[in-house]
């Protein structure tokens, strides 16, 4: 306590009007450095002057929850070099160490990790880019901190892989399915000729051994890492986006049949009044007239093949498809769990489905002709 009150004396805090008005301008802004602000809040609280409080020492370490130190360091440096001095930030007497990695060597190490990994190894790590680089003779030395910086600068993450749809490049059979099906997504509305959208999808069924523990406050669920295995289920998604009606129907299979009924409830259930059925769908083998030869006799085979009008998305094109969208939904947002069984997977998605059709949510396509002759030119065959 002696020496706060001898540092009081020999270093007296005096602001001028100017200097208070900066000092709360910099607080009341709350945009510096926290060290800078508490440096300011300080000297005004220390400030003996008419307008401030003269706080002693130990009140403003008590306020501020700071140290003798600090306070000391405060006023000296405000009677020693000026008030300027105290809110700047200090020069390094020495210079930095210098840095391994320059704009060059950076540019050579992103490259390298953006490359194919040495045989035997799925992707590059830390460890040998740390020691590729040296051995290329990029830098002398290098370790994995070093190494480290310039991926997460960069927000270069070799270590991961996404799958993805690689479109062809100028494929003309790409880009003819492509400009059909964006026609169709054109045309108005029109309930004698309704547009539905056909995909598939499948579900693990999954129970749990062990019955989760629920969420409390602060504490996320948990559930137990085992499970039981149930099979699987195949989900097929109908989903007419003008009309903002979807219905997803459970099968225990994926095949030729199943599809075929799929259509058979389309044409006599679901849009039994419809004239022609707009139907669009991806290349996947099962998805053809074929199907329905295979599952009904030829006359009813073949009412069925006209009351749709057929469209296909490109392959590898699949996400011109919006039941393709609607499913990504229907997961995010009924199936993303454990379910283990497949009456409660349709009991589930049924709940879903009412709620979706009750509001009749309907999907707002705005990708059009002319927009992929620009944004996909490089899918078109050049002339």
């Amino acid at each position: 306590m002696a020496a706060t009150e001898i540092s009081v004396k020999k270093y007296v805090v005096r602001l001028s009007g100017e200097e208070r008005e900066q000092l709360e301008t910099l607080i009341r802004k709350g945009k510096s450095a926290a060290q800078k602000l508490l440096k300011a809040r300080i000297l005004l609280k220390a400030d003996v002057s008419e307008a401030g409080e003269g706080w002693s020492d130990s009140r403003i370490i008590k306020a501020f929850d700071t140290s003798v130190s600090m306070v000391y360091r405060v006023r000296k440096q405000l009677v020693e070099e000026g008030f300027e001095a105290v809110l700047s930030r200090k020069q390094r007497a020495t210079p930095g160490v210098a840095r391994i990695f320059d704009g060059e060597k950076e540019a050579k190490l992103i490259a390298l990790a953006c490359s194919e990994p040495p045989k035997g190894r799925a992707r590059w790590t830390l460890r040998l880019l740390e020691q590729k680089v040296v051995e290329l003779h990029i830098v002398d030395r290098a370790s994995d901190s070093t190494i480290g910086r310039a991926p997460k600068k960069n927000t270069l993450q070799p270590h991961r892989r996404q799958c993805w749809v690689i479109p062809p490049k100028a494929n003309s059979a790409f880009v003819a399915a492509m400009e059909d099906v964006l026609a169709v997504y054109t045309r108005p509305r029109d309930p004698d000729y309704p547009l539905v959208c056909l995909d598939e999808s499948s579900k693990q069924l999954l129970a749990e051994t062990r019955m989760p523990i629920p969420m409390k406050r602060g504490r996320p669920a948990r559930c137990d890492y085992e499970y039981k295995r149930n099979g699987t289920a195949n989900l097929f998604m109908m989903f007419a986006p003008l009309e903002g009606w979807r219905h997803v129907k459970v099968t225990d299979r994926h095949t030729a049949v199943d599809y075929a009924h799929v259509l058979k409830d389309l044409a006599d259930v679901h849009f039994a009044g419809a004239k022609t059925i707009v139907l669009i769908q991806d290349n996947l083998n099962i998805h053809s007239k074929a199907s329905l030869y295979e599952a009904f006799p030829a006359p009813e085979a073949r009412r069925l093949v006209e009351r749709f009008e057929w469209h296909y998305t490109p392959k590898h094109g699949s996400w011109l498809d919006l039941a393709e969208s609607e499913l990504g939904v229907l997961s995010s947002q009924c199936l993303d769990r454990r379910i283990p069984d497949k009456q409660t997977l349709a009991e589930e998605i049924a709940a879903w489905e009412k709620d979706r059709n009750a509001n009749h949510t309907k999907a707002n396509w705005h990708f059009t002709t002319p927009d992929a002759r620009i944004k996909l030119k490089h899918l078109y065959p050049s002339i």
